[in-house]
């Protein structure tokens, strides 16, 4: 039995087997090769075993979301077997004596580029398929661990580090816990852990041998277990155990309502990242969503999702959510959640970089398509529209007048929607200071404690080495809610917190005492919230 002391992101405990993921190679070094017929032999395994990746990919892909999204595996399929590409990758190998893994990615540059200097927008977007295929290769060649499709199990996934990109992606009924070598409290991928009601521990020197072992997770003091010795896999599975016994408890909460005793009746939504994620905010029993990420839908696909794939996910989230109030943010790309096919710059620093409404305004294609789904929507439940990373009024304006446009366009074709409620998320100090005359322009405010306690301090709240002085409780953080709801209510906005910080419950007198109206908080976390708020006088 060995164990090994991290840092804890989200009190529960997992036991299991351990899953290693491993990144795919984005380096692949050319290397010199004595026989070409072998490589290509072992090439041509790696393209059988890719191939039957993608045939399960396709088929869970066709229960999920359908034929007209799956469709795009079955492309990657035929690109794959493309006589052109597998005909480049061959004759490198055979007149170059090089490696496998280079022919492959050196191929997949050459298409990607040819295909990008196309003048047929579908032609063009095949370059970002090739460059995925070409990646899925080489992860092979490599013995790189990234297909979660194949497991017949759920496992404690263990991990370098995961990118919002990676975890988007993974199929979450399978993962009992993550472990990581590196990040932060703070990251996205923590974010999941507590929306996923799964422990997290960070800072684990994670071993290659531990692929296949059992290990236990306990998110309680951060500790990691492998190979657990009879006494300890009791002991943990008893504490395992405790832990259902008080959800028992909080499940009885269920179907109350979040109010003090005094009266003061609170919101109390939830904060989700996909579709899937409206069983666990009905299971908790969520009164709305507060925060739905709508980013999920642009991370998890190969070019920009369309106004028909976007309209039918938040169809079915309003539709499911039975008329109870779906708060969409719109686009928040940039920062850590990067997108291959937007094509964006490298920033020095991108958290205060080209990012989420910065975007949209900038290319407001992409931002009309969304609006139009989100209107389209709308007739079939109860959404709002809220826009992310708002610095001053103007924004606002454009943002207004940008969907009045859309609404009008709608309104001329005889499509149906309904009016929404316009909102913004407060995530800067600049946004606090004019809270005043930005209440004047919208129906609510949302307040983003991740990003705000981020730019208030000046800690950049991704870096693992700032953890121990990211502090937000801070008095400016907590002050800068006070004047946002202070302000809010004068501009007759009404005014909610969707960061992480809505589901602390040390703070959640302070917040209602404050005036808050509604918290917004990963689904595990709702009942713990409303106990709290009930037990308030």
């Amino acid at each position: 039995m060995e164990q090994y002391q991290g840092k804890t992101i989200f009190n529960k405990i997992a036991i299991g087997k351990v899953f290693l993921y491993q990144k795919r190679e984005t380096q692949v070094k050319r290397k010199h090769i004595e026989d070409a017929e072998a490589e290509i032999a072992r090439f041509d395994a790696a393209k059988e075993t890719a191939l039957a990746q993608l045939d399960q990919i396709y088929e869970k892909a066709l229960k999920e979301v359908g034929a007209d999204n799956a469709a795009v595996f079955e492309v990657h399929k035929m690109m794959m077997e493309d006589e052109d590409y597998l005909d480049s990758i061959y004759n490198m190998i055979r007149g170059e004596l090089i490696n496998a893994e280079y022919a492959v990615a050196t191929t997949g540059d050459n298409f990607a580029e040819m295909f990008a200097q196309m003048d047929d927008a579908y032609m063009q977007a095949r370059a970002a398929d090739v460059r995925d295929i070409s990646e899925r290769l080489v992860a092979v060649l490599c013995g790189s661990n990234t297909d979660m499709h194949a497991l017949n199990e759920p496992v404690i996934l263990m991990a370098d580090d995961l990118a919002p990109s990676e975890t988007v992606q993974m199929d979450k009924s399978k993962i009992l816990s993550f472990v990581t070598r590196h990040g932060s409290s703070n990251s996205h991928t923590a974010i999941l852990a507590r929306t996923m009601n799964i422990p997290a521990v960070i800072g684990i020197d994670i071993q290659d041998d531990w692929a296949g072992k059992t290990a236990i997770v306990d998110g309680y003091t951060g500790t990691v277990i492998i190979d657990p010795d009879a006494a300890t896999l009791e002991q943990m599975s008893e504490k395992m155990r405790e832990d259902e016994r008080k959800q028992q408890l909080l499940r009885e909460l269920r179907g109350k309502e979040t109010i003090t005793k005094s009266g003061k009746k609170i919101h109390l939504y939830a904060n989700i990242g996909s579709v899937s994620d409206v069983a666990q905010v009905l299971k908790n029993d969520g009164e709305g969503i507060g925060l739905f990420r709508s980013e999920f839908l642009y991370l998890e696909s190969e070019t920009f999702p369309t106004e028909e794939e976007q309209f039918k996910a938040y169809k079915m989230v309003a539709q499911n959510m039975a008329g109870k109030k779906v708060v969409v943010r719109t686009l928040d790309i940039g920062a850590d959640k990067q997108v291959g096919y937007f094509n964006l710059e490298k920033e020095d620093n991108p958290a205060m970089g080209y990012r989420a409404i910065r975007i949209c305004l900038d290319q407001q294609e992409i931002f009309r398509t969304q609006l139009r789904a989100l209107l389209r929507a709308s007739a079939f439940g109860n959404i709002s529209i809220m826009f992310p990373m708002i610095i001053s009024v103007q924004e606002v304006l454009e943002s207004k007048r940008i969907l009045e446009e859309v609404k009008a366009e709608l309104g001329e074709q005889n499509i149906p929607y309904k009016d929404v409620e316009v909102g913004i998320m407060i995530e800067t100090p600049a946004a606090v200071w004019i809270s005043e005359e930005l209440a004047k322009e919208v129906d609510f405010f949302s307040i983003g404690t991740n990003d705000l306690t981020q730019y208030t301090l000046a800690i950049d709240r991704q870096n693992p080495k700032l953890d121990n002085i990211y502090d937000s409780h801070h008095p400016a953080v907590l002050r800068s809610i006070q004047t946002v709801i202070e302000n809010g209510h004068k501009g007759g906005a009404w005014v909610g917190i969707c960061g992480e910080l809505g589901a602390d419950t040390t703070l959640t007198k302070t917040f209602v005492e404050m005036g808050i109206d509604e918290l917004s908080v990963s689904p595990s976390f709702i009942l713990p919230v409303r106990e709290a708020v009930r037990n308030l006088e």
